[in-house]
């Protein structure tokens, strides 16, 4: 389409498209104008200067045509009256079209042929109603009105076509009214109206279906189509062959006879292999005959799929072809999907459609159908469920661009919204200039920019001259100024005074009222300036903006008071312009002469600044004096400035002026002679910035330090010494410490030489340099500083040298410290030299055992044996009892009573050891034996002789004796009945051995030489002394075998057994040899472990 100058559309090309087939014509080309006319199928078109109507779509190259002489307005129809509406400059004109014509069309709709007929027969002949004849003939035949057909080619005067209706109308007459109907399904009638069509396979499939040879064979005899009518004759042969019992020929003469169904039925019987092509044979002659709908079982049962497929789409049988479909593989049915989809989709089912579309794999289609119907959520739903982000965005944004140049700008909108993308939808209404839906946009989606968005199109709407338009947009915009100045550039004054009042702040429109009398000037400006009572404000405001010439009309013409203000501003103003000359005049009108002084010193022109005072202001030559020594001071030019200063009576300023350059010295220097009141304050602060300043302010400071010492101020130069902190520059500090000191003792006296040492002497010793602060003490005769400054520095033998000479009470003081110092470096070497108790007790401390007794050894007995009883004491608790003994092997077993816990622990820990009955146990035993016969020995030299001790210990050394000859003895065969007579005699000490362990090993002892009777009675004690001992009581024990014996009764309970629980394979094996030996029974050969 194009848009005609007028604004109206013209479509390029009028084109008619035929659902049914698919297919379009191009019926007018610059058509201006077209619409069906209502209820009915007739069309109306205007061509540029013709009305064309076409009443037969079916012919659309007939065309009626009239010459028009304006524009098609409108087409009316009511009261059985069509008429089209033209105007024609300012006159309208109606044209009435055919009614009778129009109302043909309307019976057609209503598919009442009879009255199409009659109506028909009531024209004459003309190219319009001959195509309407064909038409309905058409028409009729397909709905089997043969008797309308007939009348239909009578009127064309296709008199064969009447003549062979006529026939086949009496058949089915005749049919009719024999069995009832319309006779129409009779197969004669069927087969005649085939061949009427031209379709004369389907005519002989329908005589052989009724197994009419005869009648197919005559048509086609009468058609002379011979090759057809042999081989329906060797379908006829296949009976005769059939008949004689040929089943082979017969088959073949029914294949080539399409006789399809004898065919089957006869392969049923004869050839049951044959069935299936037989029935696709048959599907594909059915599809060849038209006959689609009936092929579609055939190919069922030949198991034809894809052929049952094409043969249901074909018929149009689509839930059949579903059906089928369902039941194949993907990707077979996956291609057939969409084709039975676009039916649906026409019929607007579109659930089956779309769900069609995504069994084929094709749901971009599905989508395209929702949005060709106008069905946007579906739509999105389903491409968001079917396709990525990206792509539902593009195809959507593809959509939209192509509803936008068809100018359905809402539907644009919703697809641009769907994909979320706004800002298309809004560039959209932009190019169209829909502001309003535009704003809406905007509003809804980048509030932010809602502002921004107004202001644009307000600049745009200005540049187009659209004011008012452009007014609106900037108020919503909030940029009232932009209306004003639109307006201001428009010279709109009054719109812009009343926006600014309306909308500005409180100045905004006496601003633009100051404006509106600057572009009117003179007394137009006076005046209208007094009507709004902005005249003074205005030569204000026009003074402090630099509009002088403005200013100074408005101060002539009104307010001639105002002209010295305005004076003074335009000096200023030329002052900051660099036109000095014009200010001083200016500032001399003004009468303000001092700004001029001040405007030239500030400028440093001293001899203009000079005249000037001197002309107009004498009071201002000392600022001029004061001015030209700071710049002095700038230029560094100091005693220049501080002369200058003086003449200006200002030495206070001299003082800061060089306090502000860092020149303390030149500072205090003029501070002492012209402000001496003054001088200690500034001390003060001197030494503030120093400590502040850091490294720069220790070299002032050390300067300052060394002026005072030069000066001969010794107080004030040790203070500034001793105020020097620089953490960089350890050196330097220490330097000015040490001169501070100096200058203390050598001037200060002793209580202020005392004092500063006090404050230096701990900063020295802190920095390592002990030496030279313990210098200084004895300097003042401070000895224990000094000692404690030797210490702090480790140099032990200066200090002892300094207490032996100069204070012997502080000697064991030194002595005290040294000892610390040694403890708290853990330096035990150098400690024996000193104290050797305090380092045989670290070596203990730290387990330097060695080492512990090897200096104990160089001391005396008793020493010695005082740390191996605390050794012994640490081995016994980790354990290693054998270690123990192992030291009082090595250095004797003196008889001291603290020792007795740890000589009877070895002992009790050896006798409870496991593995101790054996060979490789005797040097064990030796060794216990060895330590307790010495001490014995040694206790018989004691007071401890004879005691209930000594008397305990000589059992422990008879019972060691004895463990240590039965394990030598058992390292001899001959010797077993002495080491078995051992075990027995060590019973009689079970009140120091575990019994239960005693008993088991004299049983097993006694067995092991023969000597059963004992061995059953001690192996027995040993089972009772177990159960006693998980019973916890030994109250259960019977005596009676042990009576007369000296092995005692009352014994130690032991806390646990020492060979093994009663349920343990041990005391199983001697359950067993008890229980053989009380029944009489040989003596097993078990082993006793």
């Amino acid at each position: 389409m194009s848009i005609t100058s007028r604004g109206t559309p013209v479509m390029e090309k009028l084109q008619l498209y035929d659902i049914e087939s698919s297919t379009k014509a191009t019926i007018l080309n610059y058509c201006s104008y077209v619409q069906w006319v209502p209820g009915s199928d007739v069309v109306v078109a205007q061509n540029r200067n013709s009305l064309c109507i076409w009443y037969n779509n079916d012919a659309p190259e007939r065309v009626t045509m009239f010459p028009l002489k304006g524009d098609i307005v409108n087409l009316e129809r009511s009261n059985g009256k069509t008429e089209v509406i033209v105007a024609e400059g300012v006159n309208t004109v109606s044209y009435t079209l055919d009614e009778g014509l129009i109302e043909f069309g309307t019976a057609i709709d209503d598919e009442d042929y009879s009255r199409a007929a009659a109506f028909l027969e009531t024209l004459e002949m003309s190219t319009e109603t001959e195509a309407m004849w064909k038409t309905l003939s058409r028409l009729a035949l397909e709905a089997k009105q043969l008797h309308i057909a007939e009348r239909c080619f009578s009127a064309l005067g296709h008199v064969s076509k009447a003549r062979f209706l006529h026939e086949t109308n009496e058949i089915a007459d005749q049919v009719a009214k024999e069995y009832g109907g319309d006779g129409t399904d009779y197969y004669q009638v069927r087969a005649r109206l085939a061949m009427l069509e031209k379709n004369y396979k389907l005519a002989e499939m329908i005589f052989l279906e009724q197994n009419a040879v005869e009648e197919a064979m005559e048509m086609y005899q009468e058609l002379h189509m011979w090759d057809e009518c042999i081989v329906v004759a060797e379908a006829k042969a296949g009976d005769l062959f059939e008949t004689i019992r040929n089943p082979q020929k017969a088959l073949e003469c029914y294949r080539k006879g399409c006789a399809f169904l004898k065919a089957v039925e006869l392969a049923r019987v004869a050839f049951p292999a044959e069935v299936l092509k037989l029935e696709e044979a048959w599907g594909d002659h059915l599809v060849q005959q038209k006959q689609l709908d009936a092929a579609i079982n055939h190919y069922i049962e030949a198991r034809c799929a894809i052929k049952a497929i094409e043969a249901a789409i074909g018929a149009r049988q689509w839930k059949k072809a579903i059906y089928i479909l369902d039941s194949q593989e993907k990707r077979i049915a996956v291609k057939y999907y969409p084709r039975i989809a676009q039916h649906y989709a026409t019929l607007q089912e579109y659930q089956i459609a779309e769900e069609l579309y995504i069994k084929g794999d094709r749901p971009k289609d599905a989508i395209d159908m929702y949005t060709q119907a106008g069905l946007w959520e579906l739509a999105h739903k389903l491409a968001t469920k079917c396709m990525r982000q990206e792509d539902v965005s593009v195809l959507y944004i593809t959509q939209a661009q192509e509803m936008e140049k068809q100018g359905k700008y809402k539907e644009a909108e919703r697809l641009y919204i769907t994909v979320e993308e706004p800002d298309l939808a809004i560039t959209m209404y932009k190019k169209c200039k829909m502001y309003d839906e535009m704003i809406r946009l905007v509003a809804k989606y980048h509030k932010d920019l809602l502002s921004d968005t107004h202001l644009h199109l307000g600049k745009e709407l200005e540049t187009e001259g659209c004011l008012q338009e452009a007014e609106y947009h900037y108020l919503e915009a909030k940029d009232w100024k932009a209306t004003v100045n639109m307006y201001r550039v428009n010279d709109m004054w009054e719109e812009a005074y009343r926006v600014a009042k309306a909308h500005g702040g409180a100045n905004s429109y006496k601003h633009v009222a100051y404006l509106w009398a600057k572009s009117l000037g003179g007394e137009a400006a006076v005046k209208l300036l007094n009507k709004f009572g902005l005249l003074e404000m205005a030569i204000d405001h026009a003074a402090d903006n630099g509009v002088f010439d403005f200013a100074f009309e408005l101060a002539r013409l009104s307010l001639k008071q105002k002209t010295p203000e305005i004076h003074f501003k335009y000096a200023m103003f030329l002052e900051d312009e660099g036109k000095f000359e014009e200010a001083e005049a200016e500032f001399i009108k003004a009468g303000k002469p001092k700004e001029a002084v001040l405007m030239f010193v500030h400028n440093q022109n001293w001899d203009a600044a000079q005249h000037v005072a001197e002309a107009h202001d004498p009071d201002s030559v000392a600022d001029v004096l004061v001015g030209q020594a700071r710049f002095a001071f700038e230029q560094k030019e100091f005693q220049k400035a501080e002369a200058f200063l003086l003449r200006a009576q200002r030495p206070e300023l001299a003082v800061k002026y060089y306090k502000e350059a860092s020149m303390w010295s030149d500072a205090l220097r003029t501070c002492k002679e012209y402000v001496p009141s003054r001088l200690e304050a500034l001390q003060e602060e001197y030494d503030r910035e120093a400590a502040k300043k850091g490294t720069r302010g220790v070299e002032g400071m050390l300067e300052q330090a060394r002026q005072w010492e030069q000066a001969g101020e010794y107080a004030r130069a040790v203070d500034c010494y001793l105020k020097v902190q620089d953490p960089s520059n350890s050196l330097l500090v220490e330097k000015c410490w040490l001169k501070a000191a100096e200058l203390a003792i050598k001037f200060l006296g002793q209580p202020r030489s005392v004092e500063v040492m006090r404050l230096v002497g701990p900063q020295l010793v802190a920095m390592k340099k002990s030496s030279t602060a313990a210098e200084l003490y004895l300097n003042l005769d401070l000895i224990r500083e000094a000692i404690d400054a030797f210490i702090e520095g480790e140099e032990w033998n200066k200090a002892k040298r300094v207490a032996k000479e100069l204070d012997p009470r502080s000697e064991e003081y030194v002595d005290q410290r040294y000892k610390e110092y040694l403890k708290n470096q853990g330096k035990v070497d150098s400690l024996v030299g000193v104290d050797v108790m305090a380092a045989l007790d670290m070596y203990a401390e730290r387990e330097q055992w060695e080492k512990c007794l090897e200096t104990a050894a160089k001391q005396n007995y008793k020493v010695l044996h005082k740390y191996v009883a605390l050794y012994a004491t640490h081995l016994i608790r980790e354990g290693s009892y054998d270690k123990a003994l192992s030291l009082y092997v090595q250095h004797g077993a003196p008889a001291n009573l603290q020792n007795f816990n740890i000589y009877k622990r070895l002992f009790v820990e050896m006798v409870n050891a496991p593995g101790m009955n054996s060979t490789e146990a005797y040097p064990s035993w030796a060794d216990l034996r060895d330590v307790l016969f010495n001490l014995c020995e040694n206790l018989v030299k004691s007071s401890e002789v004879n005691t209930p001790a000594h008397e305990e210990f000589e059992t422990m050394l008879l019972i060691s004796h004895y463990y240590a000859t039965r394990s030598a003895a058992q390292g001899v065969k001959q010797l077993d009945v002495l080491a078995a007579k051992l075990s027995i005699s060590l019973l009689r000490h079970t009140e120091l051995i575990p019994a239960d362990k005693a008993f088991y090993e004299a049983g097993t002892a006694a067995k092991a030489v023969g000597w059963e009777n004992m061995a059953f009675i001690f192996l027995n004690r040993f089972l009772d002394l177990t159960d006693a001992i998980e019973e916890g009581t030994l109250d259960a024990l019977d005596h009676v075998d042990f009576q007369n014996t000296d092995i005692p009764f009352e014994v130690p309970l032991p806390a646990h057994q020492h060979v093994a629980t009663s349920h343990s394979p041990v005391c199983q094996d001697v359950l067993k040899f008890i229980g053989q030996w009380s029944g009489g029974l040989p003596s097993s050969s078990s082993s006793f472990q």
